[in-house]
Formats: structure tokens, C-alpha cells, sequence
């Protein structure tokens, strides 16, 4: 093998292992989880969900920080780049030590065959090992029963809203959904439900356990008030008057509440109180749910949402925060195995102008193929501009904003990007490059 020094170099090897479609399995995640002797002293909060779970984490993460504790959370996809996927303290792991850590995978795994994903996440969980955390927070990235992170016992699991994505892998009704994902819970251990309407198998699957199942709704709530701020019940406690989560969007009430659960369960082991979960949802941040970045021409607002579950939240986001009189571009592109009929469906009550684009690689979709779908969600062919890539439809959606200003400059206009992370991240690095 040819000598590996950077980052870059360690995952284009990565991806050269994983050429050939792996198995999906907890058995080799376990067995090198015992070869590399990954454990923690540590709490451990693991989130699943169809949506939400990055949220979720952030509020968790940042809550434990404001309590002065040492962080660690790996969440995926990245958006720009690997090193997004581990957080230390909220930093961004160097790739010093993320080198240093693949290396250790590949001496261990002596020939045996890793996916993508398994390997990262063994890296990212050395990592995590080696940096003395008092607390470590994981995104389960597809499904829960047989994502590679699934192999780490957790202290506390969170399960977000449930909606259809990943048919492929987990089942085409919110029942299928709801019983992989559940598999993330543990017996004897808080297992947190944020959906507020659940399918049945997640508290079938917790009691089946003897998990201890908390329910949004019954074990705990949030009040929200006209100014924003909220309430947080967690059976008979009730902390009063805390601040709107930083994350925009009604969705992100019920994100909190379950992070605000798993933070309650945590306090046993963790030094948390009030002044700290005030202090981390008001500073709490992740990229691309619904985060306004651009105000020329006119604001930008990215959204990496993609499956028809993210599609309502973003409608009522679009909704919530539309001025008067405004008209909203949408600069939209959706992977191949993704319901866009649907999402289109849901999101085109709001939407004034569709920019849509072709997005590359082996889950992409063609121009042609985004079209169709846009047809075929109602939207009608004069309402569209095709282009054959993201930043392509980021410019022509600028320049139609100008020229809708220059007409009437007395109603405001807006761009929402989403559809999908590809389309979102290709969408950031063209802003990045403009500085």
C-alpha cells in the first residue's frame, strides 16, 4: 500500500475498500469495537430518527458545555468538510488525530472487509476514547437496529420524529420505521420518544426490553409562549422561562424536548442545572436547518431537509417567517432514491419560483428526472428554471431576485435551498468562495 499522510489520502483509501457493496451488520463494528478495546467511562447519548437527530445532538452537546463539561459528538453526513463528523468540545477534530486514529482501524481490522461508514466511525469512536470526555453524544445515521454506531452501548437514547425515508433499507410505513429505529434503546436505561405521535412499535419494542420508556406528551413536555420562550415538564419538575432554541423553527420545541429529556436523565452522573441548558439552547448552532447565511440579493436560507417528514417542518418554517407581500425562489435538487413527489407536493404551496438542478454522482438525479418530478408534485412547467447543477440555480435564482427587487422593490424576496445535503453543500462552498 502506498504510503498514506493526509487526511484526503485516508479516505480516498477508505472509499477504495468500500468499492464493493458491504452487508449491513453489527458484527464487524462489534468485533473490532473488542479488537481496538473502544470503551467509555464516560455517559453515552445515542439519537436516531427520520429527522431532527443533528439538532437534537447539537442541543445536548451544547447544553453539556455551558455546564463546563468536556464534549465529544460525531454526527454525519458532513456538509463541507470530513471533520465536521467529530466535534471535541465543539471544535473540529484536527486531522492529526483523525489520521492517527484511521491508522489505528487499519492495523486492527487485518484484512476484514469495512464499509465506509464502519470504518470512520471506528476512528471517530478511538478518538472520542482517547480524549478524556465527560460526555459523549452520537447520531445513529440510518435507521438504529443495524447502524454501525448501534454497536456502542448507550446510557440514555433519544428518538426523534419518525416519517418515510430509507425505504430500501427499513421499511415503507412508519411502524417498519419506528422498529429499527427503536432497536437503539437499551434494557434498563432511559429510552426517550420525542415524536409526539409515535408508532406503536417503538413503546412495544421498550417495554419488550424493559427499557425505561419516556413518551413526549406524557413523561415530558414544552409550553411554549407567545415571546418564544418555553417551558420544559419532566414529570413533576418544571423549568420555567427558557429561551427559544437559536435553531429556527417550531420543529426545533420538540428537538429540545427531547434533548432536555436526555439532559434530565443525565443529571445523575453530570453536573447540568438551569443556568446551563438556558445558556446552550441560546447559543446552540449547526449549519443548514434553516439557517439564513446570505442577505444580497436578498436572504438566503439553507435547508438540508430531504424525505416528506422535513418538507412539513420546512413549510411551516416558511410560513412562520414569510414578511408581507414576499415572493420565495426555491433552489431545490433531490437524490434519486428520495420521495420528491411528495416533498414537492408539501412545499409547493410556499414556494413562488422553482430553480431546479441535476445533482451528481451514483445517487444523483438528472435535470430531466428533477422535472419530471416537479410535474408530477403539481407544480407547472412556466414555475420552473432547470439548470444541470446547484450553483447554476443559485445564480439564476440571484439574478431573477434582482430583477423582481428592481420591479417592485416594495415586496421583499428570499431564496430557500434544499432538497438535499448535495444540493445544500454544493450551494455553501460557491458562498464560501464569494467570501
Amino acid at each position: 500500500m502506498e504510503p498514506l499522510c493526509t487526511l484526503d489520502d485516508w479516505l480516498a483509501h477508505v472509499e477504495k475498500l468500500h468499492e464493493k457493496p458491504i452487508d449491513l451488520g453489527l458484527d464487524r463494528m462489534k468485533l473490532m469495537i473488542e479488537r481496538m478495546g473502544i470503551r467509555f467511562e464516560c455517559p453515552v447519548v445515542t439519537v436516531a430518527g427520520t429527522n431532527g437527530k443533528g439538532s437534537t445532538c447539537a442541543m445536548i452537546e451544547r447544553i453539556c458545555r455551558a455546564a463546563g463539561l468536556r464534549t465529544g459528538m460525531h454526527t454525519s453526513p458532513h456538509l463541507i468538510r470530513f471533520n465536521e463528523r467529530a466535534l471535541l468540545c465543539g471544535r473540529e477534530a484536527s486531522d492529526e488525530a483523525l489520521v492517527e486514529c484511521l491508522k489505528e482501524v487499519e492495523d486492527a481490522r487485518r484484512g476484514l472487509s469495512l464499509s465506509y461508514f464502519e470504518f470512520t466511525g471506528l476512528a471517530i469512536l478511538r478518538l472520542f476514547q482517547k480524549s478524556a470526555l465527560d460526555v459523549v453524544v452520537l447520531e445513529i445515521g440510518l435507521g438504529g437496529r443495524l447502524d454501525a454506531i448501534n454497536a456502542v452501548d448507550p446510557d440514555v437514547s433519544v428518538i426523534c420524529a419518525v416519517g418515510i425515508d430509507h425505504t430500501a433499507f427499513l421499511g415503507s410505513t412508519r411502524e417498519a420505521i419506528g422498529l429499527e429505529k427503536a432497536h437503539i434503546y437499551r434494557s434498563g436505561r432511559p429510552a426517550i420518544c420525542a415524536d409526539p405521535e409515535p408508532p406503536a412499535t417503538i413503546p412495544e419494542y421498550a417495554r419488550e426490553i424493559g427499557a425505561h420508556y419516556l413518551a413526549a406528551g406524557r413523561d415530558f413536555d414544552v409550553k411554549a409562549h407567545a415571546d418564544g420562550t418555553f417551558d420544559f415538564i419532566f414529570g413533576e419538575e418544571r423549568i420555567e422561562g427558557l429561551p427559544r432554541p437559536a435553531l429556527v423553527g417550531r420543529n426545533q420545541y420538540r428537538n429540545a424536548a427531547g434533548a432536555l429529556a436526555a439532559v434530565m436523565e443525565l443529571r445523575g452522573r453530570l453536573p447540568i442545572d438551569a443556568a446551563a441548558v438556558a445558556e446552550g439552547l441560546r447559543s446552540v448552532r449547526i449549519p443548514a436547518r434553516f439557517e439564513r447565511v446570505r442577505e444580497e440579493p436578498c436572504p438566503t436560507i439553507l435547508d438540508v431537509g430531504h424525505n416528506p417528514n422535513a418538507a412539513e417542518a420546512l413549510v411551516v418554517n416558511l410560513a412562520d417567517t414569510k414578511r408581507a407581500g414576499e415572493r420565495t425562489l426555491a433552489v431545490f435538487g433531490m437524490l434519486v432514491d428520495k420521495d420528491r413527489p411528495s416533498v414537492i407536493r408539501i412545499v409547493k404551496p410556499e414556494i413562488d419560483h422553482w430553480f431546479a438542478s441535476g445533482i451528481p454522482g451514483p445517487r444523483g438525479t438528472t435535470t430531466e428526472e428533477i422535472l419530471a418530478s416537479l410535474v408530477e408534485g403539481g407544480v407547472e412547467r412556466s414555475a420552473v428554471t432547470a439548470s444541470e447543477n446547484p450553483v447554476e440555480s443559485l445564480a439564476k435564482a440571484r439574478d431573477a431576485a434582482r430583477k423582481m427587487l428592481a420591479d417592485a422593490p416594495d415586496r421583499p424576496v428570499r431564496i430557500i435551498v434544499f432538497g438535499s445535503f448535495v444540493t445544500v453543500t454544493a450551494v455553501m462552498e460557491a458562498l464560501a468562495a464569494e467570501g
